[in-house]
C-alpha cells in the first residue's frame, strides 16, 4: 500500500505493483537527466501539456529508484507499464504533484 504522506504513488509493471516517490534524490537525478534548468521548469511542462514521452518516462524511473527499485530507464523500455501510455503519463504527473503538495486532510 502507498502512503500519499511520503509522496508515494502505486506504479504496476508486468502485473508487480511497485512503490514510487520522488525523494530529493530522485529529482537531482530527474532534473539530470532531462537537463531541465529547475523542477519549476519540469512542472510547468506537465502543467501545460508541454511533456514528451521521455519526461514521463524519466519521472517514472526516478520515482520508482525513489521508492527502491533497482532499474534503469532501459529496463523499463522492456516491461508493460499497468495502464499503458496514458496511465505512465498520469502517474507521472501525479509523482510530481504529491512532491510538492500535502494530501487533503493534513
Amino acid at each position: 500500500m502507498v502512503n500519499p504522506w511520503r509522496g508515494e504513488v502505486a506504479v504496476t509493471l508486468d502485473g508487480v505493483r511497485h512503490r514510487a516517490r520522488l525523494t530529493l534524490g530522485a529529482l537531482a537525478e530527474l532534473e539530470d537527466a532531462l537537463g531541465a534548468a529547475s523542477l519549476v521548469e519540469l512542472v510547468e511542462r506537465f502543467e501545460s501539456g508541454r511533456f514528451s514521452s521521455r519526461d514521463v518516462l524519466m519521472l517514472i524511473v526516478a520515482g520508482l529508484r525513489g521508492g527502491g527499485w533497482t532499474g534503469t530507464a532501459e529496463d523499463l523500455l522492456k516491461v508493460e507499464i499497468g495502464g499503458g501510455p496514458v496511465e505512465a503519463a498520469r502517474l507521472a504527473a501525479e509523482l510530481l504533484a504529491r512532491a510538492f503538495t500535502v494530501p487533503e486532510g493534513g
